[in-house]
Parts: C-alpha cells; structure tokens; sequence
C-alpha cells in the first residue's frame, strides 16, 4: 500500500454529500487525496484517527456539530497542525470574522466557483520550494522563521493561521513601503482567485489583535487609499 504524503489529505465534512462530490473530485484532480464525511462524530472521530491536512468544512450544514468538528481540528498538532477551511452562505464582514474568530485559517462565500477553491486550497497548503532553508525576517524581538512559519515575541510563540503569517511575513520584509490590498491578495492566494479585498482586512484585524499584547499592533498601520505596510518600531505609529 502507497505512503500517502499527509500534507495532502483533505477532509470535506458537509451533510449533503452529492452537493460536495464535484469539490472532491476537483481537489482529487488536482493532485490531493480528499474524501467527504457527512456525521460530525464520525469526522470527529476519523480526524482524531488520521489527521488530514486540511478540514474543509460547510458552516451551515445542519445534522452535525460543525464547532465540534473545528475544535478537534484546533487540538490536532501532531504530526502536523490540520488547517481549516470554512465554506458558507453567510458572506457578511461580521460572519467572515466570526469564521475567522473559530479558527478558520480562509473563509470562503457561497456560491462558489471549484477553480476558485482549488486555488484557495492550494494557497492554504503551499509548500515553499525555499522550505528546508531557514530564513528569518526580524523586527526587535518579533521574529519569523520562514522554514517552520513560526512566529516569536522574546521567544513567545505566537499562534497565527496561514493568511495571518502569509500577510505579516510580506509586510515585513517590505518595511516602511505601502502594498496594496491586490499585492497582498496575490501574494496569499496567488493571482487565479477571486478572494474579496475584505478578507485582507478582516485577517489585518485578526492579526493586529493577536500582535497587541506584546505591543506590535502598532507597527502594521493602515495607508489610507492604498493598503498596509509594516512600520519599523522607530517610526511613530500613525493611521
């Protein structure tokens, strides 16, 4: 029997199984090794099992725990932490950030289009070719590690999603220079995506929050018209 690489596998937890199999076959085609679980204990039990890689999950499915399936995802950190994936028909700013609040690591809005989440998919998943380099971007005592996405604060880790590193990560190794919302939606989700300019600033703010208590909140400030950038603690914090 192959060895199936874990960075590969992909969990779909949605109760109407028909209405997902064109995303499983998609995800399939496109090189994962994806299957659909309908119970929420049952996904439960085979995520705690066999950790995928990836949770991708419906938010509006009724006949299962969906908080129960996303808090077994959180609690998986070996061999590797499982990302998170919510799809919804609920597209409002505060329904993405009460997504992003669960844990999910990328919101995506119904109706959908398969490329649009494979491409997504693919963003939350991308290896870096430059990943058994270390490389670390640092700032004073806010330092990232690139070979693990491992982010510190005077050796403190800090727990932050995909999006959050991806974004944190361009910001800072672009100091002082004001990117755009587009820059950064490339730079996250690649150019072949039809991600919303929102879901760059509700990650923003997500991020700012995480950075707050050790008083980095400061340092990636808004450019009116433009977009972010990530000011050196020297420089005065103005928006």
């Amino acid at each position: 029997m192959p060895v199936i690489d874990p960075q590969k596998q992909i969990l779909i937890v949605d109760a109407d199984v028909a209405a997902v199999e064109p995303l499983r076959q998609k995800l399939c085609e496109a090189g994962f090794v994806a299957r659909v679980i309908a119970d929420g204990a049952a996904a439960v039990t085979a995520l705690l099992e066999r950790p995928p890689h990836l949770v991708v999950i419906d938010w509006n499915a009724r006949g299962f725990a969906a908080l129960e399936v996303i808090a077994a995802a959180q609690r998986v950190s070996l061999p590797h932490r499982v990302r998170l994936i919510i799809l919804s028909a609920l597209s409002n700013e505060p329904d993405i950030v009460a997504g992003f609040d669960l844990g999910a690591d990328d919101y995506i809005a119904k109706p959908y289009s398969m490329r649009e989440v494979v491409a997504r998919v693919c963003a939350v998943l991308r290896l870096r070719a430059q990943e058994g380099r270390r490389s670390v971007v640092s700032c004073d005592e806010l330092m990232l590690d690139e070979s693990t996405n491992r982010v510190t604060v005077r050796g403190r880790l800090l727990k932050l999603r995909s999006a959050e590193y991806k974004i944190l990560a361009f910001l800072m190794s672009h100091p002082g220079k004001a990117c755009n919302r587009t820059q950064l939606l490339t730079q996250i989700w690649g150019g072949d995506t039809e991600v919303d300019e929102r879901t760059i600033d509700v990650n923003v703010q997500r991020l700012r929050k995480i950075l707050t208590e050790p008083g980095y909140e400061t340092h990636i400030q808004t450019v009116r018209g433009i977009g972010y950038r990530f000011a050196h603690p020297a420089e005065t914090s103005t928006e």
